[in-house]
């Protein structure tokens, strides 16, 4: 029986995982080290499979009282807070100086402190969001496209437990099997829409954003109203 408090949550995977355990898994992933999901059954499936490999919707119910949530799509924070998470926490390689400069500009400025957090919500980096980013961070594309960017391919949003306490308040449900031919397709075929529509955005014109090197040179910090009215 699903309590008033309880969210339903999905993990795609190649595996059943009944019982997740806290401090397993890869530490380079977009918010650190912890266990990922989301709330759409439809996308784990897509998560699960690779393109020869079927995979499982490992299905859960957290129970959220008395849990810490940081939620990167509150008011309160842009796409900056969320890009410098990613950076923090993904390897990739800065090829310019000032892709190195920018990540540091936004790691200072930009930087939350997720540590007293049992949850975090925010965006997925997938393969085009993840470049979406590095176009950002490149000053080839304004905050403006980058936060119209990031609501493409829709269902990008993902659920992360970082803490014992989260992982002691979820509930395993059951599982359902995942069609690689079916989903991975999906999964493209997502990839792909978020791709064309992204190029199709570039072509607008866009003389008045802010790109990252207007943002280092005008000294913006995270209450500037600079920032709000150049997201959409």
């Amino acid at each position: 029986m699903v309590k008033k408090n309880d969210i339903s949550l999905y993990h795609g995977s190649r595996a059943i995982i009944a019982k997740p355990k806290f401090g397993l898994g890869k530490p380079f992933k977009d918010y650190g080290l912890g266990f990922y999901c989301t709330e759409h059954l439809a996308l784990a499936k897509e998560w699960a499979c690779t393109l020869d490999t079927d995979g499982y919707a490992n299905h859960y119910q957290l129970d959220m009282r008395n849990l810490a949530v940081l939620n990167l799509s509150a008011p309160k924070y842009t796409v900056l807070h969320w890009l410098a998470l990613i950076a923090d926490n993904r390897r990739f390689q800065m090829a310019t100086p000032l892709m190195r400069n920018g990540v540091d500009w936004l790691k200072t400025h930009f930087l939350l402190d997720i540590s007293p957090y049992d949850v975090i919500i925010g965006y997925r980096a997938d393969d085009s969001y993840f470049s979406f980013a590095r176009a950002f961070l490149s000053n080839t594309i304004t905050l403006n496209q980058l936060a119209y960017a990031m609501r493409l391919g829709k269902l990008g949003e993902q659920i992360v437990l970082k803490s014992p306490k989260a992982f002691d308040a979820l509930k395993f449900v059951g599982y359902e099997q995942a069609d690689n031919q079916t989903y991975y397709a999906k999964r493209m075929a997502r990839d792909s829409q978020a791709r064309a529509d992204f190029r199709a955005e570039l072509e607008r014109e866009n003389i008045d954003g802010l790109f990252l090197m207007d943002l280092i040179r005008g000294k913006v910090m995270p209450d500037d109203p600079r920032i709000r009215s150049n997201l959409p």
